[in-house]
């Protein structure tokens, strides 16, 4: 067996396993996991640090989930010792005493603290950075699918004041004004005015992505001026009270505020809903994570992680405001501009809301997508549906040559097809619609790894 091949083999064996014991996670009933206790001795059971987005509302109500669902009575949630921190008490069974602690400062905070042994989970609302992976070696590689775990999707609103008239806003438009360059709403079609700038502070992965998605993405940087905001909910109650001002903020966190839709490239300007951020496809649209050390997690890291996965966990993360990963329907109409192929399977198929992505630079899924496989087995295991009902739609970004264009497009669609026949799932029909129908810009970087993707679709 040449190398390359072997090479192969190993990425599908170790792709197969993984999509069979996701299903096992996902299919086996919560109650045949071993009780958890806490810890001999005392001390606290878990320690979450990092994300405010996460840490504010959604880390808090996991963990009371899973101990609800692991028998524990006198659930209490409390302040910790500082602003945007809590502590979680309940007691097993048999009475013993637990001791849970969640602290909010920020994305980065949670990397600092597990790199220092201070954490057992980092959440994060944007990817882990190089520097930080490279910190944290000595732990393992934290984008392994054991270390990265995204548990929820949300996206990036940007809020105006519910007076505002505005509707919609480029993120080319969107940079040029948190950069400061635009500074009167009448620049961008609103009422004139002066524009304030109202952020996230630099701790925050809400900032991160913000500065990724749209401020790098144009070459700009945050202006100077701009009022920045360790906590979500005081930067959009900011945002509410101030007739001139304009954020950004996590989705559940809108509050009084009014969002904009928002395009990006060529792509169609799109509101910020849960299907449009289910799917990806709104162009500010992120991932929410948990980084655990890959190997010797301890077996209450163990559970949150394997509990925030399961349906039970995936429920919470809806209650909460952001938006759960369980595969649904999405509904789509017919458009003149849509290829012929497609418009077919609007009016004939119903189109599932996950969009299969893959590592950056590679043919290899990432770690979502491995995920994302599992779930689509086991919906259509529910459905009583095999893989002569599903079609696989790759897309791809812009290249010189379309033809080219389309056969990348149909071999990412292939490479899904694969996968899928390794879970003993056959699907029948692939298309390749090239670099029709973006949802980002393919002028960078990131817009056109989120232009490759491949959608599910069910006949």
């Amino acid at each position: 067996m040449s190398r390359e091949s072997s090479t192969e083999h190993e990425t599908w064996s170790r792709t197969l396993v993984f999509l069979l014991l996701g299903f096992i996670c996902y299919a086996l009933p919560w109650s045949v996991f071993a009780a958890l206790e806490p810890p001999a001795g005392g001390g606290t059971a878990l320690r979450i640090q990092g994300s405010n987005t996460i840490g504010a509302e959604l880390a808090p109500a996991l963990v009371k989930g899973l101990l609800a669902a692991e028998g524990y009575s006198a659930i209490e949630v409390s302040a910790g010792d500082s602003e945007n921190e809590q502590r979680i008490r309940a007691r097993s069974a048999t009475g013993k005493a637990l001791l849970i602690e969640i602290a909010a400062h920020g994305s980065s905070t949670g990397f600092t603290a597990l790199a220092a042994g201070q954490a057992d989970l980092a959440a994060s609302s944007r990817p882990i950075k190089d520097s930080e992976a490279q910190t944290l070696a000595t732990l393992g590689d934290l984008r392994s699918p054991a270390a990265e775990q995204i548990i929820a999707l949300d996206g990036l609103a940007i809020i105006v004041h519910p007076d505002n008239p505005l509707t919609a806003l480029s993120s080319e438009q969107l940079a040029s004004l948190f950069a400061g360059e635009t500074r009167n709403w009448a620049e961008v079609g609103g009422t004139a005015g002066p524009i304030t700038v109202y952020a996230r502070d630099d701790q925050s992965g809400t900032y991160d992505t913000f500065k990724e998605l749209v401020l790098a993405a144009h070459g700009k940087s945050l202006s100077s001026s701009a009022l920045r905001f360790e906590s979500s909910e005081q930067l959009s109650d900011a945002v509410s009270r101030d007739p001139q001002s304009i954020g950004f903020i996590g989705l559940p966190y809108v509050r009084r505020a009014k969002p904009l839709a928002v395009s990006a490239g060529d792509a169609a300007a799109l509101p910020a809903e849960a299907v449009l951020i289910a799917t990806e496809d709104y162009p500010l649209s992120r991932r929410l994570f948990l980084y655990a050390v890959p190997t010797g997690k301890s077996p209450w890291t163990e559970a949150l992680l394997r509990f925030a996965h399961s349906s039970a966990g995936q429920a919470i993360v809806e209650r909460t405001g952001f938006i759960a990963q369980t595969l649904r329907t999405v509904p789509m109409q017919v458009d003149a501009g849509m290829p012929a192929d497609y418009q077919a399977l609007v009016r004939n198929a119903q189109r599932l809301s996950v969009n299969i992505r893959f590592q950056p630079g590679s043919a290899e899924l990432d770690n979502k997508a491995q995920r994302d496989l599992t779930r689509l087995v086991e919906h259509l295991q529910t459905l009583g549906k095999g893989g002569d009902e599903v079609v696989l739609v790759g897309f791809g970004d812009a290249k010189a040559d379309p033809a080219r264009a389309e056969l990348l497009s149909r071999l990412r669609a292939m490479a899904v097809r694969r996968e899928l026949a390794r879970a003993e799932v056959y699907v029948q029909q692939v298309l390749g619609m090239g670099a029709e129908l973006p949802v980002a810009a393919n002028d960078a970087s990131a817009g056109r790894l989120r232009n490759r993707r491949v959608e599910v679709w069910l006949q």
